[in-house]
C-alpha cells in the first residue's frame, strides 16, 4: 500500500525556491501540483516572496487564452452567444452556465484580469466586464448613444498597483464616441465610469439588477475631428495612463492619425504617426512596449518597422525609429506575393502577432524569437 504521508523536504528552502522559480508560466499545472504535495510545500509557493521573485524572473504574464469577434458578414451560426474563448494553455476561463441574455456579445477589450464584452447592435449599447477566473460580471449601458463610433476599454482603478492579482479589486470603464454636429463635423468626447468593484461571493451576477451599474463621469471637451473618419475595432493601447485608438478613414479604412485619451487630465488629443504616407490600417499596430513607450509598428512587403515614442528633455514627444526586420529572415514564408498583416500585441512586451500564407505568428521583436 503506498505511502500517504507528506513529502519530506531533503533539499534545502533556497534550492527548493530556485527550482520552482524555473517552472514555466504558460504551464501552471506544474506549480498547482507541487502546491498540492504538501503544506510545506504551499507555504512556499503561495508566499509574497516566492510570488515576487517568480513575476520578476519571468517578467510579463503569459497569454493564457484569446476571445475573437466575428464580423457580421461571416459570423457563423452559433448555439449560444457566451464569449468566443480560445485557450492557447490548459487554462480554462469560468464561464457562469446561466443566460447571457438575447446579446451578442463582442470582446472589445481584456486587461488586468478583465475582459469588456459589449453588443453594439442593441440599444442602449449594451456592455459588460466579465472575470474569466471567478465568473463575476457587471454590466452597464453606454453613456450616451453613438451614431458614427466607438471605442471601450477596462482599466484597474486601484493606486499603485502592479497588475500581478488585481482582478478582485475595483476597475473603470472608459468610453469613447464619436458623433456628428448638426454642421456634419465630428466630435469627439470620453466618460469614465466611478471605481467599481466586484461581488465575488456572488459570480453569477448579470441574473440579478445588482449586476448593473451607471455611474459615468461627466464627459470630457470635446475634441474636434475631421467627418468621416472612425475609431478602429482594435482594442487601445493603455501607456503611462493614457489610453491610445486608431483613427481611419470612413471611405478607404486607411489611418489617419492616433487618438489618446488621458486619464490624469481627462483630455483627448490627436497624436501624429511617425509616416507621412498613406497607410492600411491593417498594416499597422499601436504596442504598449516593454520600456513603458507607445510603439508603432508598420509592414511594408515583408519588411517590419518598429518605431518609439519618447519624450524630450525640451517635454516634446517624437517617433524614433528603432528596429527594421526582414520577415523572410526569421520567419518560413511559402507565397512572398501574400501580404501580410499585423494583428495585435501583448501589453508590456515587445511581442507581436502577425499572420502570413503559412497561418499566424508570434514574434518577438527583442530576441526574434517565433511561435
Amino acid at each position: 500500500r503506498p505511502s500517504m504521508s507528506p513529502p519530506t523536504s531533503v533539499l534545502p528552502d533556497e534550492l527548493l525556491e530556485e527550482i520552482f522559480l524555473r517552472l514555466p508560466p504558460d504551464e501552471a499545472e506544474h506549480l498547482v501540483r507541487a502546491s498540492l504535495a504538501s503544506k510545506f510545500w504551499l507555504g512556499l509557493l503561495s508566499g509574497a516572496r516566492f510570488r515576487g521573485r517568480y513575476r520578476e524572473f519571468h517578467g510579463a504574464p503569459p497569454m493564457l487564452a484569446f476571445l475573437y469577434s466575428c464580423h457580421w458578414n461571416s459570423r457563423p451560426k452559433m448555439e449560444d452567444n457566451i464569449p468566443h474563448f480560445v485557450p492557447t494553455t490548459k487554462f480554462r476561463p469560468c464561464i457562469p452556465d446561466d443566460d447571457w441574455g438575447d446579446w451578442e456579445y463582442d470582446a472589445w477589450d481584456c486587461r488586468h484580469g478583465r475582459v469588456l464584452l459589449g453588443d453594439a447592435g442593441y440599444k442602449p449599447m449594451t456592455l459588460v466586464v466579465w472575470d474569466p477566473m471567478t465568473g463575476c460580471r457587471r454590466e452597464l449601458d453606454a453613456p450616451v448613444l453613438v451614431d458614427n463610433s466607438y471605442g471601450a476599454a477596462v482599466l484597474c482603478a486601484a493606486s499603485g498597483c502592479d497588475h500581478s492579482t488585481c482582478h478582485a479589486g475595483p476597475f473603470q470603464v472608459v468610453f469613447i464616441a464619436l458623433n456628428k454636429t448638426d454642421a456634419h463635423h465630428c466630435v469627439a468626447q470620453a466618460w469614465v465610469t466611478l471605481p467599481v468593484t466586484c461581488d465575488h461571493s456572488n459570480p453569477i451576477l448579470l441574473s440579478t439588477y445588482g449586476s448593473h451599474f451607471d455611474k459615468w463621469s461627466k464627459s470630457c471637451s470635446r475634441l474636434h475631428l475631421v467627418s468621416d473618419v472612425y475609431i478602429h475595432e482594435a482594442p487601445p493601447i493603455f501607456v503611462q495612463d493614457t489610453l491610445h485608438f486608431k483613427l481611419c478613414d470612413c471611405f478607404d479604412d486607411r489611418l489617419v492619425g492616433i487618438l489618446k485619451y488621458d486619464l490624469s487630465t481627462n483630455c483627448l488629443s490627436l497624436i501624429d504617426m511617425p509616416l507621412v504616407e498613406s497607410i492600411i490600417v491593417d498594416d499597422v499596430i499601436l504596442m504598449a512596449m516593454e520600456d513603458d513607450n507607445l510603439g508603432f509598428a508598420h509592414v511594408g512587403g515583408l519588411v517590419l518597422n518598429l518605431w518609439s515614442r519618447h519624450m524630450g528633455s525640451d517635454g516634446v514627444a517624437s517617433w524614433t525609429q528603432c528596429t527594421v526586420i526582414n520577415i523572410t529572415d526569421i520567419l518560413p514564408i511559402q507565397n512572398p506575393k501574400k501580404r501580410l498583416r499585423l494583428i495585435g500585441s501583448m501589453e508590456g512586451t515587445d511581442i507581436i502577432f502577425v499572420t502570413t500564407d503559412l497561418g499566424i505568428y508570434k514574434i518577438n521583436l527583442k530576441s526574434l524569437q517565433w511561435k
